[in-house]
């Protein structure tokens, strides 16, 4: 049975009880609005398909990423990674507004500002704005069936994602490899004959070199340990990587060369050093080599090629050794195996097979 009454001068209160169902109120600044509330209420609760909407009404979308960042987010392997996607969001004034009165137009609008660096947004590429924009859907959803607040329909679920077009084809040139590997030569210093500070870190060389020859990540090849390293036969283990699952990686007798001349640690790491460190190894490398390279022209009367070493990252070296062994290993799914990819259209760029070889292939 519903019930109006008045709460102040401008105030109406509706309150509807029913056996069997939880009690509901809500004010209005009008009888009439209060009514047809109530109203409503009522015959949903009578047809049975009555749903509690005071949740989502009065939860804004800050308080449910607030309430993931400190309950969900702590178990996810990428935790620190979710905090920087969800700031964005949590200072655009979406975050102020309730759950219930959130649309599929509100998230659309966010997501073109943060393409277009709008609105105090910084300018971001599509592949940045989807994971935003899936993780904000994942959010959602787990606040209507974990965290029992009503949404009728999630608004990031209908909208349109941006189109990603960020596959990098960068190579490794013969000569920057060989401008890149000099100036990640350790050095000793003169004072006390140990190896310098971070700019010419002594597991720099060997990591990159590891990284050419393995067509590991970044992260894997600084998670490796050397329990999970069997030389005699040939295989590194990663319990963990970046999709999630183990996987075994096979060393080729050039990796096995360059294991073979690292020292054992004592916490048990192959490469004892942060990524944080090796990010500062590799942009220090990248200058160096680029200013030897410039000098060397010079001293040569030569002009200096204006791509030397440009927008070539860590990651681009992934891409290189992939290349390098689709030369070797003919089979999609055996270098699959060897490089992790799950989305086998993710290799068939590295394989570059003129219709006359097929044809000879045929028979």
């Amino acid at each position: 049975m519903a019930s109006i009454n008045k709460r102040g001068e401008y105030q109406w209160e509706a309150q509807v009880r029913r056996q069997g169902f939880p009690n509901q109120s809500k004010t209005f600044i009008s009888k009439a609005e209060a009514q047809a509330w109530a109203s409503t209420i009522e015959s949903e609760m009578a047809r049975g398909i009555f749903v509690r909407r005071s949740e989502s009404e009065r939860t804004t979308l800050e308080t449910v990423i607030l309430r993931y960042l400190s309950e969900v987010a702590p178990q996810n392997r990428g935790a620190e990674v979710e905090k920087m996607q969800l700031r964005a969001i949590l200072r655009d004034p979406l975050a102020k507004r309730f759950l219930a009165t959130l649309t599929g137009g509100d998230f659309a609008t966010f997501r073109d500002n943060r393409l277009n660096g709008r609105n105090g947004h910084r300018r971001i590429k599509p592949a940045t704005s989807v994971k935003e924009l899936q993780l904000i859907k994942r959010i959602l959803n787990i606040a209507k069936r974990e965290w029992d607040i009503y949404i009728p329909e999630n608004p990031v679920g209908n909208i349109r994602l941006p189109r990603i077009n960020n596959a990098r084809t960068r190579r490794l040139q013969s000569i920057e490899e060989q401008y890149l590997m000099a100036a990640l030569e350790p050095v000793q210093r003169e004072d006390n004959g140990n190896f310098g500070d971070g700019a010419r870190n002594f597991w720099a060389r060997p990591a990159i070199c590891l990284a050419i020859a393995t067509a590991m990540r970044r992260g894997e090849i600084l998670g490796l340990r050397w329990k999970y390293v069997d030389l005699h036969r040939r295989v590194a283990r990663l319990p963990v990587t970046k999709n999630g699952d183990p996987r075994d990686v096979p060393l080729s007798s050039e990796a096995i060369a360059i294991l073979k001349t690292l020292p054992q640690s004592l916490d048990g790491r192959v490469f004892p050093i942060s990524p944080e460190s090796l990010k500062k190894c590799w942009q220090r490398a990248i200058t160096r080599a680029k200013d030897a390279y410039c000098n060397d022209c010079a001293n040569a009367n030569q002009r200096p090629d204006d791509e030397f070493l440009v927008d070539f990252r860590f990651h681009d070296l992934r891409h290189e050794a992939t290349t390098r062994m689709a030369d070797r290993i003919r089979n999609p799914l055996e270098l699959a195996r060897i490089t992790g990819h799950r989305d086998l259209k993710m290799l068939l760029r590295y394989y570059n097979v003129s219709a006359e070889e097929l044809a000879q292939k045929l028979g």
